[in-house]
């Protein structure tokens, strides 16, 4: 059995026990010790800040030309805290069970315990940062709702809350660089880890640039690389997001947790056409006012305000009256699906659902009517008003949307269909966060520890910085107290020739290959492939037929890819084959995983195990577990398991009703 090393006693105080004893490493020491931070997004930008402040040396790398190219900063909606400013009954206990609930009983309770318990922290750092977070007319920070919870715990800067922590963090890991205590390695690319006796000592990365491969020594590897959305090709994700660091490191012995957990986001602008190379989200925030139906009539082709209130079907407020349309991520995305499936939906693609903010409008409208004590307003100037308040809280969405759309969607309800966005499994770690590797660590939406089976809205960027800012500067002291002794080992140690030449080799060949297909083409057929049979809905049928077909565009791939350019210069399209070779991988273990797992549990949906009103349905007797995968050759992998033991958080039937 994996030992996850969560310490005893009551969960509550697992966290300030644990702090308590940990081994520490003294300053002069913490000057001696170089870490590497791979990723510059949340997560690792604010741990390379933290522990460049700490004393230690710090390398952190990017294969952007800044940090703030990072995709951490594409996220919109806000960031959870159980602050309780609402006074509406929250705490961390409820942003606790909230976020274990939310992933479906697929989580570890002692590591989300902790992230509710830091999560007051954050919002103190940021705001000291001088992240503009929104406030209420009376100077306290304001909060808004999000799926999953029926509490307003989210912070946020309008439309544009990843932009502003993203910052903040920036900000503080450039007065590191500009110290000397961090150095920033851009348009740099981990191609692989460096073991020394069983411990990572260091990387190899490529150049961007250059194309020149290069070597990095580290006491202890922080991989902090965000998630690996776009095996399935369109995602909300970045185009440059990628698995490569995360599945360099599976491949070298850190077992990966939880492959096919994926996050379907209900709120994504639908498909338009295959030219398409990536989606657009819009912030589930907007669920918050926002109303989501389709018409009662199936193909009902009228424009959605020609269709009167009682011939809409507002599904979620229907199925789900507890929550509404605040159900979680999960919940919301399938039952999207079964109501187009069934014929009700709404575009051209007939594949989409209404988000209509009209009720919104109109409330606010009159709020602002009552606030200038007017009577008799016109129903008119009731809509300006209320434009005006929706503008202020999400204006840069709704202007996103009708630059994309050329829809106003003041007027007309937008238009909106899941899409795949976050991905709740990663590298395994531990309670320290280490993986099964010595001194490598994994942080943020790289590793798999706080979600389970679904991830709540807004619960990402607490991760990132929880991680980064108060989880990593405790736990990897405990591991660097012990590495003191340990002299910088030369990059000329076998080790890391070793690890360069496997690195070069497989360049060598790739570019030896010279066939007929594009790599955009091969990442596009494993997209459709993981999609259809690996996407919203599973079933055993598909998934081994998924299996079979990856396996052959895995040969396909290694037998006719054609990668113009050379090795030795800047090449993206050389960048790119690597890391869609590798999401083959990995595509091929999300759809072995998501065999194995013969149940139904947040976003993994098993079509053979559903309730009889079509709900997930868990089967905890047998998979109350973290399937972690290890690597054992091609094609080949061997599952070992985390016993899930729930002391406070009883498994029961999820329920939003």
């Amino acid at each position: 059995m994996l030992e996850s090393n969560i310490p005893s006693g009551p969960l509550d105080n697992k966290w300030n026990d644990y702090k308590g004893h940990i081994k520490l490493v003294n300053p002069a020491n913490k000057r001696s010790l170089e870490v590497i931070v791979v990723g510059t997004g949340l997560a690792g930008a604010s741990a390379a800040a933290s522990l460049g402040e700490l004393g230690y040396k710090v390398k952190a790398f990017c294969f952007h030309d800044s940090p703030r190219r990072a995709h951490s900063i594409a996220a919109q909606g806000g960031i959870n805290a159980a602050k309780n400013y609402q006074n509406d009954g929250d705490s961390v206990f409820r942003l606790f069970y909230d976020t274990v609930k939310g992933g479906d009983y697929r989580a570890r309770e002692a590591n989300v315990h902790r992230l509710a318990e830091v999560s007051v922290n954050i919002i103190d750092q940021c705001v000291a940062q001088g992240v503009p977070f929104a406030r209420e007319y009376g100077g306290l920070l304001s909060n808004r709702s999000f799926g999953g919870t029926q509490v307003q715990r989210t912070f946020y800067a309008a439309g544009q809350t990843g932009q502003q922590l993203l910052i903040g963090a920036y900000q503080s890991l450039e007065r590191q660089v500009a110290l000397g205590n961090v150095k920033m390695y851009t348009r740099h690319e981990m191609l692989d880890v460096v073991l020394v006796d069983g411990k990572a000592r260091g990387i190899i990365c490529r150049n961007i640039i250059t194309g020149k491969l290069e070597r990095f020594f580290g006491h202890a590897v922080l991989i902090c690389t965000g998630g690996y959305g776009n095996v399935f090709y369109l995602s909300t994700n970045a185009m440059g997001c990628n698995v490569t660091a995360a599945w360099k490191a599976h491949k070298k012995g850190a077992f990966f947790g939880n492959p096919c957990f994926t996050q379907i986001h209900p709120t994504c602008i639908p498909v338009s056409g295959d030219h398409q190379s990536k989606l657009t989200l819009m912030s589930e925030s907007l669920r918050n006012d926002g109303r989501i139906w389709v018409p009662k009539q199936k193909g009902d082709n009228r424009r959605p305000v020609d269709i009167p209130e009682e011939e809409r079907d507002y599904y979620l407020e229907r199925r789900y009256p507890a929550f509404g349309n605040l159900v979680p991520r999960d919940v919301a995305s399938r039952a999207a699906k079964e109501r187009c499936d069934a014929g009700y939906g709404v575009g051209n693609s007939k594949m989409a659902v209404y988000l209509d903010y009209k009720a919104a409008i109109e409330r606010y409208g009159r709020g602002e009517a009552n606030k200038q004590g007017r009577d008799g307003v016109g129903d008119e100037e009731i809509l300006r008003m209320g434009r005006e308040v929706v503008k202020e809280k999400y204006g840069n969405l709704f202007d996103m949307y009708e630059k994309i759309t050329g829809e106003n969607p003041y007027e007309t309800p937008m238009r909106i269909y899941p899409a795949v966005h976050y991905t709740m499994g990663g590298l395994w770690v531990d309670y320290e966060l280490m993986t099964t590797i010595k001194g490598l660590y994994s942080l943020g939406e790289a590793n798999f520890s706080d979600h389970g089976a679904n991830r709540l809205g807004a619960s990402a960027l607490m991760q990132g910085l929880a991680d980064g800012y108060f989880v990593i500067p405790y736990t990897i002291g405990n591991y660097l107290a012990d590495e003191i002794r340990v002299k910088p080992i030369p990059i000329t140690h076998p080790a890391f020739e070793e690890a360069e030449k496997a690195v070069q080799a497989r360049y060598e060949k790739m570019m030896s290959i010279k066939g007929s297909q594009s790599v955009e083409s091969f990442h596009k057929k494993l997209g459709k492939i993981m999609w259809d049979k690996c996407g919203m809905s599973r079933n055993e049928a598909g998934l081994k037929e998924a299996i079979t077909e990856i396996q052959e565009l895995k040969k396909q791939f290694w037998s006719d890819v054609r990668i113009p350019g050379g090795i030795d210069e800047t090449n993206s399209e050389l960048d790119k084959a690597n890391r869609v070779a590798d999401f083959i991988e990995l595509g091929e273990l999300m759809c072995i995983d998501a065999l194995n797992r013969k149940e139904s549990c947040g976003g993994h949906f098993r079509e053979e195990m559903q309730t009889e009103d079509g709900e997930a349905k868990r089967d905890d007797e047998n998979f109350s577990y973290v399937s972690a995968w290890e690597f054992k050759g091609d094609s080949n992998w061997e599952l070992h398991k985390e016993e899930l033991k729930f002391e406070i958080a009883k498994p029961s039937q999820r329920s939003y009703k």
